[in-house]
């Protein structure tokens, strides 16, 4: 018995694959080649090609089964034929998909403005390195199925066998999401959220402590240097001074005002979990207040809540045009809620959804205290995870939106934005997904140029002004897992500029090509993937110009904050 036993084992953990699940296989890692939203590097194919082979060969595997039940068995000799035709039909597949997708690649590269060369060398270790990927999910799942063969043989001796089958499976399938979620993935996000709580003790060289009351970790300030955190110290770090702003603009300036809480306290340790919760979010958000009333951010003429990425970051390239368009008179406002950077963290972001919500309300209680005619024109923005925490602070939609602020700049949405869904399913008809147009544009507008500022043409654009910057090639925008099972609407009908009309959608391959697109996504040149350049200062421009604020002046503000980062 102990024999057969091991004989079945070794059935299932060597015995080599059926002809259905090598086809399989073989056709997925051909697809996987094809192109998709950005051009990637080498490693990434490889993880790509190896990842949807094992769908195709679970795939392949099951309709093989199917036929073996269903037909009855083929002799040694069609067995032999098919094997033979497999391996020449199937190898030259992979050799035209690679030798096609190096064509393809230098097409993705030059769509995004790069050089459209690859090195060879390197694309030709693609094959191996994703066979031996492939292979190890492939045992992986062997190993699997071994464990649940033994399990129904012990639950067989007390249950009957259909019982057994469907316990075995079962609590093989608790135990695998179990380990995966509870105990890989949860230990993984615990050992990189320790990781990320050590960096963010670190100061990124250059930046220094600064003096300026007006900016919080200064001696004035209510949180000390320590507690900013590496983000934090970063953004207050970065900040203009009224004598940079002035020999931008010519004219009397003032120092801007920046205001941040980190994730930890006044005194650099580290708040207790507790803080992540309602509670500590919420008393978070009360600090942030009071440190933007002690640096006399009520009193400017601009105010804007700015929702973080997960590790706290703040982009400077959104924070700072609205310092340059008001010459310092502005005050800016953000908090930590993560350690973890937003690629991370957009796994829990509930965090974020809390954190924006929290933050915004406790501004907006305080500026609606003031007299109406004293207020700073109140404005939020944020980018990537810092737009979907931005966004829901508004449940009530483009409405509370745009009754509740003076202006809105969202950068690179996630599909989780649930303003961006409601505005882009209630688009107007033959307006595409990626460029849509709601109300005739009358206060919400979508744009990866300058000259989409101006669709739909001739339309009025009214105050407050709603922008979002999203490029069609931006991998962050499209994810979904709705991938796997239905083509999405931005490859039907036209495409944005800079997605390959070559790009086709195939079942379960163009999730995995576009989830390994998101690692590449800032790998591009600006104005494509997940890099907004300088277009945020164009956004600024037109949300809340300046009174005789021109053109000519945006553009001498974009080229200047181009020569000084």
């Amino acid at each position: 018995m102990a024999g057969a036993t091991a004989a079945g084992a070794r059935r299932i953990v060597r015995r080599r694959p059926g002809w259905g699940a090598v086809a399989g296989a073989v056709l997925f890692y051909c697809l996987s080649f094809t192109p998709s939203l950005l051009p990637r590097p080498w490693y990434l194919q490889a993880a790509a090609g190896a990842i949807t082979a094992a769908f195709g060969y679970c795939l392949g595997a099951f309709f093989g089964f199917l036929a073996r039940v269903c037909c009855p068995a083929a002799g040694e000799r069609v067995r032999r034929a098919g094997w033979w035709a497999l391996a020449a039909v199937g190898g030259a597949a992979v050799v035209t998909a690679t030798a096609w997708s190096v064509r393809w690649q230098g097409d993705l590269r030059r769509a995004v403005g790069m050089d459209p060369r690859t090195t060879w060398w390197q694309w030709a270790l693609v094959l191996p390195v994703a066979l031996l990927l492939g292979a190890l999910l492939v045992l992986c799942a062997r190993a699997v199925r071994l464990g649940t063969r033994r399990l129904r043989r012990i639950l067989g001796r007390a249950v009957p066998d259909w019982a057994a089958a469907a316990g075995a499976a079962a609590l093989a399938a608790v135990l695998v999401v179990g380990f995966v979620e509870g105990f890989l993935l949860r230990g993984l996000l615990d050992l990189a959220e320790r990781g990320a709580a050590l960096t963010d003790r670190s100061t990124t060289p250059g930046i220094v402590r600064p003096a300026s009351p007006t900016l919080s970790g200064s001696p004035a300030s209510y949180e000390s240097w320590a507690s900013l955190g590496a983000k934090g110290r970063d953004f207050v770090g970065s900040a203009p001074t009224a004598a940079q702003i002035s020999g931008f603009t010519g004219r009397p300036a003032k120092d801007p005002v920046r205001a941040y809480v980190g994730l930890r306290s006044v005194d650099g340790t580290e708040f207790e979990q507790g803080a992540r919760s309602a509670a500590g979010l919420q008393e978070r958000a009360r600090r942030a207040v009071a440190e933007l009333e002690r640096a006399g951010g009520f009193r400017r003429k601009v105010l804007v809540v700015l929702g973080t990425t997960g590790s706290g970051w703040v982009n400077e390239r959104i924070a700072k045009p609205v310092e340059y368009l008001y010459d310092g008179d502005s005050a800016e406002v953000a908090f930590q809620y993560s350690y973890l950077p937003s690629w991370i963290s957009f796994l829990t972001e509930g965090e974020a959804t809390d954190a924006g919500k929290a933050l915004y309300d406790a501004v907006h209680a305080r500026w609606s205290q003031l007299p109406a005619d004293s207020r700073p024109r109140l404005m939020v923005a944020g980018e990537s995870l810092g737009s979907y925490a931005t966004e829901r602070a508004f449940p009530g939609g483009v409405e509370q939106l745009t009754g509740q602020t003076g202006g809105a700049l969202l950068v690179g949405p996630t599909p989780d934005n649930p303003l961006r869904e409601t505005v882009t399913d209630r688009r107007q008809p033959g307006s595409p997904v990626w460029r849509p147009v709601y109300r005739d544009g009358r206060n919400v507008r979508f744009a990866q140029l300058p000259s989409d500022f101006a669709v739909p043409p001739g339309a009025a654009w009214e105050q407050p002004r709603v922008v979002y910057l999203q490029n069609g090639s931006d991998p962050v925008v499209w994810w979904e897992p709705s991938l796997i099972w239905r083509e999405p609407e931005w490859l039907e009908g036209q495409r944005a500029h800079d997605v390959s009309p070559t790009m086709r959608w195939y079942p379960l391959v163009t999730f995995w090509q576009v989830t390994c697109d998101l690692a590449a996504s800032e790998a591009v040149p600006e104005g494509h993937g997940h890099r907004y350049g300088l277009m945020p200062a164009e956004a600024w421009a037109r949300i809340a110009p300046p009174e005789g604020w021109t053109q000519q002046d945006t553009d001498r503000l974009v080229a200047y904050l181009a020569d000084h980062p």
